[in-house]
């Protein structure tokens, strides 16, 4: 299994690239502000082809690149249909204005195909099959993909802007909620097993274990086993867009 990554744009956006091995097809994961570049090096570099592009949920720092590398290499888009709209409309999705100067750099707009996400899918692209579980909290449509354990690697965990090292998601952008985060945390994070390699939309890789350990979200869901709102730590999350 190949899985490469660079971070990309002012908001150092993690895209990662991932393939059964260097010279096959390959899918490209949250192509975000100014990740063209990279993608296409990445690209050179491993002699791969692209298939698809998948989404983690709709911010422009997640998706900025999507119209480009989808034109350039006539594959599709996956998103959560919840998320759909930010594409186009990436200031609604922020509640705010993004600045015109970093709005000239960005390409707003859906690709000419897009497909959507459902919870439970199992996406077979390019020889990996990826397991997408839908995780409200950070945005309405957020999503993770997950890749099974092989003999070669531990499972793999794509988290988009639900978990990071030691925090997780903001929840306080349009479509944020805390007690769906929570939720989502407790649902879709807590039964991977330790050994699950954590790779978040931005920041270091981290492990299931890791967070569980040392997460002081994780580590308060898992000592109240509760989820409700105000059941994690009472400083709010500020990582992501």
């Amino acid at each position: 299994m190949l899985i490469a990554g660079f971070p990309a744009g002012a908001w150092g956006t993690n895209c990662y690239l991932v393939a059964p091995a260097a010279g096959e097809e390959c899918v490209i994961i949250d192509p975000g502000h100014q990740a063209t570049q990279g993608v296409e090096e990445t690209l050179k570099k491993h002699r791969l082809k692209p298939v698809a592009v998948v989404l983690t949920h709709g911010h422009i720092d997640h998706v900025a690149s999507v119209v480009p590398v989808c034109g350039a290499h006539d594959v599709p888009a996956w998103i959560h249909p919840e998320d759909r709209y930010m594409m186009a409309d990436p200031e609604k999705a922020l509640g705010r204005s993004i600045g015109m100067p970093l709005m000239g750099e960005l390409t707003v707009g859906e690709p000419d195909d897009v497909k959507e996400l459902t919870d439970g899918a199992k996406l077979q692209l390019a020889g990996v099959e990826l397991t997408v579980a839908h995780a409200p909290g950070h945005t309405k449509g957020s999503v993770t993909f997950g890749l099974p354990e092989t003999a070669d690697i531990p499972p793999i965990f794509f988290s988009g802007d639900l978990l990071f090292a030691g925090s997780i998601g903001r929840t306080d952008l349009p479509g944020g909620d805390m007690a769906e985060m929570l939720d989502s945390l407790a649902r879709v994070c807590l039964p991977l097993d330790d050994s699950t390699v954590v790779l978040s939309g931005h920041g270091p890789q981290t492990t299931i274990g890791q967070e569980r350990a040392t997460n002081p979200y994780l580590r308060q869901l898992v000592a109240t086993g509760r989820q409700e709102r105000g059941a994690g730590p009472t400083t709010p999350p500020r990582r992501g867009l």
